[in-house]
């Protein structure tokens, strides 16, 4: 393993055990350029998050222009940037998703509020809708419409991630739960307490809210669920891996009647390894359908950009 890649290694496994177990499951190429994918998006997300208040434009300025110098084949002077420099021209990506990718991340630091759920799946969308979008281009999928299933169970995953960490985003001063949707559920102008300690009396409606989102995000893992035909089986199988424990994650959210306040949900080891197992069954089941499917798509990687909200909205 040499030096680049070694140090993609080391982001993922410090930073995400789900993904880390995920992509063990991958083949040797597409998992090198996976987590090269993952160690830059890391490295994205703290660099804005490490800049203090302050920073953080300049932060995303600076990332912006790393990333022109990416895609224009410069040095670079990082290993783990090298090697997604390395990924990005061997696998075509285009620079519009991790430049989605920043939009997200800017969204964040300009302090967005969601009055509508469309503009939280745009938020979804650029943080990772991108992603997965990105990680075709990786794995080679040669089928088009298997491209906007990608989107989707990127941001299934997102939502997941959202209805998990209610209070711990609004101890940063953030709240992603759209406002009509909180309105609906009978506690508008949340966003007027941020700053102040979570109000008890928001817990129910709250809840409510966030049971709603994961009900969303059934709709768009179940759609991300229709594109896994599209991949080689290892690839299949990895994907799988990820989107049954983020799912399970939002399993737990539920068992807990969603309440925003009962403490982060997380997948312990063990349950982790048998949802990998049992993703490797339903992938073996799968092969027929697969063998039909990847004799879709043509030679190479789809070339179409896929953009938000016409090629992505409605579910």
């Amino acid at each position: 393993m040499n030096e680049a890649i070694g140090a993609c290694y080391d982001v993922i496994r410090a930073h995400s055990k789900s993904f880390s177990l995920a992509s063990r499951l991958l083949p040797r190429d597409a998992r090198d350029r996976a987590v090269a994918v993952y160690a830059w998006c890391r490295r994205a997300d703290d660099a804005v998050d490490l800049a203090g208040p302050e920073g953080q434009e300049a932060a995303l300025s600076a990332l912006r222009a790393e990333l022109d110098r990416v895609y224009a084949g410069r040095v670079v002077g990082d290993p783990a940037l090298e090697a997604f420099q390395r990924t990005v021209q061997d696998r075509g990506i285009p620079k519009r998703y991790p430049e989605d990718l920043l939009e997200g991340m800017e969204m964040d630091v300009m302090g967005q509020r969601y009055e509508t759920k469309e503009q939280l799946l745009h938020y979804c969308y650029c943080v990772a809708g991108s992603v997965g979008l990105t990680m075709c281009h990786v794995m080679g999928v040669k089928d088009e419409g298997a491209m906007r299933n990608a989107a989707h169970m990127g941001m299934a995953m997102q939502l997941t991630n959202i209805c998990r960490d209610v209070d711990e985003d609004w101890n940063l001063g953030r709240l992603y739960i759209p406002e009509s949707v909180l309105a609906r559920c009978g506690f508008p102008n949340l966003a007027g307490e941020l700053g102040r300690a979570f109000p008890e009396s928001a817990r129910f409606p709250v809840a409510q809210a966030i049971g709603r989102l994961l009900d969303d995000a059934e709709l768009y893992y179940a759609s991300g669920d229709e594109g896994l035909p599209a991949l080689s089986w290892r690839c299949a199988m990895a994907i799988r891996t990820a989107r049954t424990v983020y799912s399970s994650i939002g399993a737990r959210v539920r068992r807990v009647d969603c309440d925003p306040t009962a403490g982060r949900a997380f997948v312990p080891l063990p349950s982790k390894l048998a949802l990998a197992l049992t993703s490797v069954a339903t992938s073996s089941a799968d092969l027929p359908r697969r063998a039909l499917r990847l004799q879709i798509g043509g030679a190479s990687t789809p070339a179409r950009l896929v953009s938000f909200p016409e090629d992505v909205l409605p579910v």
